[in-house]
């Protein structure tokens, strides 16, 4: 994470250097320091700046000017930049804005071992020994599709609600009044709400209080023809992952052969669907093509026998479809399970 460190005092200025000393030497934090005085017009005139190049900042100052300099750029919690306060006198360290998603709460701890203060933490789940539904999706790399619903799902934890919770994939949320659900047909009646981790796009859920988290566990091989678009290879992918009744929210990576490394279309896909994509070379893809159905024209152009089908192989997962040819677009797919 990329940190500003915010001072107005001498002392304040001799802690955001012991930060930025102690940063030099982890990988967690790039600590910057930046001196009111030291600033044409102060602080305040550069705090643009700072919210939108920085992940989060540190203010070493009391809590009120931290809150009135912040006023202005605070937004959602899944937007708003982690914010920590520090007094000038190294007591305390208060996570004071987007504790979980942004991670404030650990940069007030990191904050705290570094210079010897105490960590203020006041989200409520954390004060309670609750892994919260944000936290745990952060930890996965889980699509939360509606933060809202994670607010109140999260809420009714902190009341010591039940809470029935299920999920395609092995890790179980911190939450000791939890219900593992094997399916939807036995309703619990005292169950007050339901997390579903799932990459389906749909499920009857017969609960009226849910979130749902999807799993980045959805892998896409692809080849296609020269100068393909990159719309219409996303109305593709979406195309067949709706027929798998699968949510586009849940890929994790694309795959192709190297010599399609520069296809603008295949790269614009993954920048829409938000995915890395993975190149493979032509001896990767000649060590799994025989298990694969094979095309003597696509050896005679690029020089192996496929390209989706071994590049979703390759990615892994259980394989959900063969080779599927759409317009010029052939497309794979499978899923970690």
């Amino acid at each position: 994470m990329k940190i500003a460190c915010i001072s107005f005092t001498q002392q304040g200025k001799e802690i955001g250097e012991k930060l930025v000393k102690a940063s030099s030497k982890n990988n967690k934090y790039i600590v910057h320091h930046f001196i009111n005085d030291e600033i044409h017009g102060g602080i305040k005139t550069r705090m643009d700046y700072f919210v939108k190049e920085y992940d989060g900042l540190i203010f070493i100052s009391a809590t009120g000017i931290a809150v009135r300099f912040m006023n202005p750029y605070i937004i959602n919690k899944t937007l708003d930049p982690a914010v920590v306060v520090v007094d000038d006198g190294g007591n305390f360290s208060i996570s004071l804005l987007s504790g979980h998603i942004g991670g404030a709460n650990r940069l007030a701890q990191w904050v705290g071992d570094i210079i010897g203060a105490i960590p203020v933490i006041t989200t409520a789940s954390d004060n309670r020994g609750i892994e919260s539904i944000d936290l745990f999706a952060m930890k996965n790399n889980y699509h939360m599709e509606d933060m809202g619903a994670v607010k109140d799902i999260t809420a009714m934890m902190v009341n010591k609600n039940k809470i029935g919770f299920y999920s395609e994939l092995k890790e179980i949320i911190k939450y000791d009044n939890l219900k593992i659900l094997d399916n939807f047909q036995d309703i619990d009646h005292s169950i007050q709400g339901v997390t579903i981790v799932s990459s389906q796009k749909r499920i009857d859920i017969p609960y009226e209080k849910h979130c749902r988290l999807i799993p980045k566990n959805i892998n896409i091989g692809i080849g296609c023809r020269r100068g393909m678009e990159g719309k219409r290879i996303i109305e593709a992918i979406e195309n067949i992952l709706t027929q798998l009744n699968l949510s586009s929210k849940g890929i994790k990576a694309i795959g192709t052969i190297e010599v399609k490394k520069d296809e603008i279309g295949i790269i614009e896909a993954c920048n829409h669907f938000n995915c890395p994509l993975k190149i493979f070379t032509l001896e990767e893809i000649k060590k799994v093509e025989d298990q694969f159905p094979k095309s003597q024209f696509v050896k005679k152009t690029i020089g192996v026998y496929s390209v989706s089908e071994p590049s979703a192989y390759l990615l892994g997962g259980k394989m959900l479809t063969g080779k599927i040819k759409i317009d010029g677009i052939t497309i794979s797919v499978a899923k970690e399970v």
